[in-house]
């Protein structure tokens, strides 16, 4: 079982969203890493905003949901930048 997300490590996050089968929303580039390394699953959506409130997080999730679903159902890419 994991922990608190903010006690756990990414590997351990990493791990924990395989087994589960959910993807990783993250601002932090180590999981790009852990995707170039590891492959997928998880796949990775990698936000690119500065420091900002999650509104503005939650907003450019909107924004790109057809984005987003397009890459969660491809079998093949394993990050999304937005």
């Amino acid at each position: 079982m994991l922990k608190n997300l903010d006690e756990s490590t990414d590997l351990e996050v990493w791990r924990y969203a395989k087994i589960h089968g959910f993807a990783i929303v993250t601002k932090d580039s180590d999981f790009n890493d852990l995707a170039i390394y590891r492959g997928i699953p998880p796949k990775i959506i990698w936000i690119k905003l500065g420091n900002c409130k999650v509104d503005a997080i939650a907003l450019l999730l909107r924004d790109n949901y057809e984005s987003i679903v397009e890459f969660l159902e491809d079998e093949i890419s394993a990050i999304l930048e937005i």
